[in-house]
């Protein structure tokens, strides 16, 4: 295929306004090759969606999969971090965690399904993300599992507040989750100090299997960077339209 080909695709830009958060929040909506908005698709949604769009090429990875490998046909979200407020939006024991969680469910996704065709059944919604943003992704699911079934998290910041979040919910066996984490993140340096995420992502893998969680944990040479995930990522899409 020539690279031609992964030019004819249409990444559309919107804007959501929330009351929960109290701007606006832009949004980036790829849509795959042969688009029709008669046909119902299912959907990615990706946190830090400008960062997932320019360093992890997500777009372009999707446009390889259902050129190349006939995968079929799927919309993705990119929802925009505001980055001041990255760690308040993303982190369960942020100030404003429960404002981001109702945007989102409340206000984001009714916007994007009603203004495109996606499909509303099980695993259909796939939620995207690296870091903290794996993190929130996680949240929402456990809060809506009813909408969210398939998590990708990228070196989920998987700190004792999530911990918690699993080790405190019922069954999770509806619960599909790609967990992949690089045995380079034992020093992370973040806003809130340094952590080591591996082992992090190793105690939250076990509390998901103890809640009878579908995991599939990838550890591998890796570092907590873009380079590592955008290389990455068309695995983890793989896995979240194989079935």
């Amino acid at each position: 295929m020539n690279q031609e080909a992964y030019a004819r695709r249409t990444v559309q830009k919107e804007t959501v306004t929330s009351r929960y958060l109290d701007k606006e929040r832009p949004l980036r909506v790829f849509l795959p090759p042969g688009y029709n908005d008669l046909v119902s698709h299912r959907v990615v949604y990706c946190q830090d969606g400008e960062e997932c769009f320019n360093f992890g090429r997500i777009a372009t990875h999707a446009t390889r999969l259902i050129l190349e490998e006939g995968v079929e046909p799927f919309i993705i979200v990119g929802v925009d971090v505001d980055m001041p407020n990255r760690t308040a939006e993303y982190a369960p024991d942020g100030d404003r965690f429960h404002a981001y969680c109702r945007f989102f469910l409340e206000e984001l996704m009714p916007f994007v399904e009603g203004r495109y065709p996606i499909r509303s059944g099980e695993g259909d919604r796939v939620l995207v993300g690296d870091s903290l943003g794996g993190t929130v992704s996680l949240h929402l699911s456990l809060q809506a599992p009813h909408l969210i079934q398939k998590v990708v998290s990228l070196s989920g910041a998987f700190l004792q507040p999530s911990i918690d979040a699993v080790k405190n919910s019922n069954d999770l066996s509806w619960l599909h989750l790609y967990q992949l984490i690089g045995t380079d993140e034992t020093e992370v340096e973040t806003t809130r100090g340094v952590f080591d995420f591996l082992s992090w992502n190793r105690i939250m893998k076990q509390a998901l299997e103890r809640k009878n969680a579908k995991i599939d944990y990838v550890e591998k040479p890796g570092k907590h960077l873009w380079g590592f995930w955008q290389n990455e990522l068309p695995e983890a899409l793989r896995w979240a339209f194989a079935d």
